[in-house]
């Protein structure tokens, strides 16, 4: 997914660049934002709940001593940190594709 966000805001940089401008041009990233708004959407709640189950299972494992709980927790922590790199692309990708949808808007 990050590959291919970046690879047509390559794309479209390199349109907007050239000045192949046209209306079909900017209601085509429109509909790109709304695409990668959605996909931002899902990987926030999907975050969110791997996030909260983490901050859950630490508070468990930490009154029970349980180490098999704590084992869970680290698992839930390499699956956390992924998913905030992913998100982080994710959001300053769809926050750069606003910046060149309104560039082909303007022209």
């Amino acid at each position: 997914m990050k590959r291919k966000l970046y690879d047509y805001i390559k794309q479209l940089e390199k349109k907007i660049k050239n000045k192949e401008l046209d209306k079909n041009l900017s209601e085509e990233v429109y509909t790109w934002i709304v695409f990668y708004q959605h996909e931002r959407l899902i990987h926030l709640i999907v975050t969110f709940f791997v996030g909260i189950s983490m901050i859950i299972i630490l508070i468990a494992g930490l009154y029970f001593q349980e180490l098999l709980i704590l084992i869970m927790f680290l698992i839930l922590l390499l699956l956390f940190i992924p998913y905030i790199i992913h998100y982080y692309f994710l959001e300053n990708g769809v926050q750069k594709l606003y910046d060149l949808y309104f560039k082909t808007i303007k022209k």
